[in-house]
């Protein structure tokens, strides 16, 4: 035996052997794998099994793959492989109530034509003059179609969740009717400001995905009865009968979402241009808040220094960190809610504080806060604000925390026991409403979490942080579908280096307080000098004094030591972050393949020691 393998004929036999292994499992083992990643990024989600699961009607599913065209895109055909796969496990999962076809549209051929009857995407290859197809096309038993016009790189994070949500939605043809109200405009039109258009917000075009929105005026004196779940958007319109029309709906057992504002900038309305201050861009619910069991100052912002956001302040300069502006993690959301649990990262802007009013009968249940180094500033401060890192002049956290969004059930009464002049209110209470509140607005705008990108007259979101699906999944969660929210924000390949922010944030700290001394003795230099020529003979200015003179170059000397000890914190800065680096190279290189050697030479001393005994 020991003949044969070191033989020619035994290496030969050997590798027939590993041929044969990966040909065999290719075949028998191709849906086997094993996902190490934290998130589970690679295995089908309960949610997307639950909605295969619940499919009624048959479902036929076309997958459109130019396999001939795109024979040297290697990372292209990887990622088709993988959507293959994926759909396949979705044809095992359904059980025989989805079915796929793989098509390879040929130029000039039927399944070319099928492919752009069904909308998709061709991509023009100029080297061959060819057209790249890769897309995905849906139809069920009436007749209705769903598609993914293209998929593109930059979303497979996203794959599971538009595979499910395309599912989803040919299996419930009746989609839930959203009501919507808005003083923002999500919905795109002309910029008043710059005269040019704007396209829809991204979170606008999720929800028609997912929803049949109606659009409601902010003067109505009714909810339609069709309308399960209202959403507000910055209500700072509503009329008093609009206001006693949204009490009954929830009193009645219609949930709402409401996303209000002490200040919301994107707040681009007439009224709001022409007041010019932060009263023309706040907005409430009037009498209902407080119904409900909710305090709420419109005339103050949020501000926290451990949450604060690094912004650009432009070419040249070094970003600032503003602290109006925040970054939620996984820390400052409910963990066991449904709706908050599944995100990792939410932006908020100019937010406001919700807070449970003492002896409600409702319950507060906070979805979204901030830390304790934490504090309440005027909103106005923020109507003429240039540079970011003046809200850090003076500012003393109050150590309390503040909630942006909550949860409100419980029974309650009507903010309106009087009705209405001519108006008698229908119910007076409730014994249980289901209300969530948020007290910013401007998450939803694409600034804020999306960068859209133009692929070839398609809008392509690239999503950096989650405030879109907190939206999507407060208005599953109000519907009742919830099987989308396990499978939306999966896609979180981005692993931030926490510590290395840390750094940064002290050593911006400590770069701000060399920064205002520098500011104080420019501005104490230039108040000197003016003292100074108040006595000097207008005729003499140009001339410079002894003592003005003395004062100039003290000045100066000053601003190069303090430009000195910037550079040296700078310095600093990097000099930290690069050893941290360091360390980490010689853990990954150096420590762990020792740790592995001495594993296994002691793994082998221990053998040896047990066949001598």
């Amino acid at each position: 035996m020991k003949r044969l393998m070191y033989s020619g004929t035994g290496l030969l036999v050997l590798l027939l052997a590993f041929l044969a292994f990966n040909m065999a499992s290719s075949v028998l083992l191709t849906g086997a794998r094993l996902d190490l990643t934290e998130q589970k990024l690679y295995t089908i989600s309960d949610g997307t099994r639950q909605i295969l699961r619940d499919i009624d009607e048959p479902i036929t599913l076309y997958f459109f793959f130019s396999d001939r065209a795109s024979k040297d895109m290697v990372m292209l055909r990887n990622y088709a492989r993988r959507v293959e796969e994926m759909l396949k496990e979705y044809e095992r999962v359904a059980g025989g109530k989805l079915r796929l076809q793989i098509i390879d549209p040929q130029p000039f051929s039927e399944a070319e034509d099928r492919a752009a009857e069904f909308g998709l995407q061709a991509i023009p290859l100029s080297q061959t003059g060819d057209k790249l197809y890769f897309g995905l096309a849906g139809t069920n038993s009436l007749a209705q179609r769903e598609i993914i016009p293209f998929f593109t790189l930059e979303q497979e994070g996203l794959l599971e969740y538009e595979l499910s949500r395309l599912v989803n939605s040919l299996s419930q043809p009746e989609k839930p009717q959203i009501g919507l109200i808005s003083g923002l405009p999500i919905g795109g039109g002309m910029n008043p400001m710059s005269g040019q258009p704007m396209p829809p917000w991204t979170v606008l075009e999720q929800i028609r995905q997912l929803f049949t929105i109606q659009s409601l005026e902010p003067d109505l004196d009714e909810i339609p009865e069709d309308i399960e779940v209202l959403l507000l958007i910055h209500p700072k319109s509503l009329t008093e009968s609009a206001l006693f029309a949204v009490d009954q709906f929830v009193l009645r057992g219609g949930r709402l979402l409401s996303f209000i504002d002490p200040y919301a900038e994107m707040d681009i309305s007439t009224d709001a241009m022409i007041e010019g201050m932060a009263d023309g861009r706040a907005s409430d619910l009037g009498p209902l808040l407080a119904a409900w069991g909710v305090d709420y100052d419109l005339e103050k912002v949020v501000v926290d220094t451990r949450l604060g956001m690094s912004v650009s302040r432009g070419q040249g300069q070094l970003p600032a960190r503003h602290i109006g502006w925040l970054e939620l993690e996984q820390a400052q959301r409910d963990s066991e809610d449904t709706v908050t649990a599944p995100l990792q990262l939410l932006t908020i802007a100019t937010g406001g504080a919700l807070k449970p009013i003492e002896g409600a009968s409702t319950r507060f249940m906070p979805l979204l806060s901030s830390t304790a180094s934490s504090a309440l500033v005027d909103s106005s401060r923020f109507a003429t604000l240039q540079d970011p890192e003046a809200l850090l002049n003076g500012f003393q956290a109050d150590e309390q925390i503040y909630h942006f969004a909550a949860r409100l059930q419980g029974p309650a009464s009507t903010a309106y026991p009087q009705g209405l002049e001519g108006r008698e209110p229908v119910l007076t209470e409730a014994d249980n409403i289901n209300v969530l509140l948020v007290a910013d607005t401007d998450l939803l705008s694409d600034r804020m979490w999306v960068q859209v990108q133009d692929f070839f007259g398609q809008r392509i979101p690239q999503p950096w942080a989650d405030n879109g699906g907190f939206l999507i999944n407060a208005l599953d969660n109000l519907s009742g579908s919830e099987a989308l929210i396990s499978v939306r924000s999966r896609g979180d390949f981005s692993r931030p280096f926490t510590v290395v922010q840390d750094l940064q944030r002290k050593a911006e700290r400590r770069f701000r307080a060399s920064e205002q001394r520098l500011q104080q003795q420019l501005a104490e230099t230039e108040r000197r000098l003016a003292e100074l020529q108040q006595n000097q003979d207008p005729t003499q200015l140009t001339e410079l004094s002894s003592e003005q003179q003395e004062a100039i170059q003290r000045f100066l000397d000053d601003k190069l030591e303090i430009r000195k000890q910037l550079r040296d914190v700078r310095f600093q800065l990097n000099a930290d972050i690069e050893r941290l680096g360091n360390w980490l190279k010689v853990i990954n290189i150096g420590l762990v393949p020792l740790l592995l050697s001495l594993g296994m030479l002691g793994w082998w001393l221990i053998g040896r020691w047990r066949r001598k005994a």
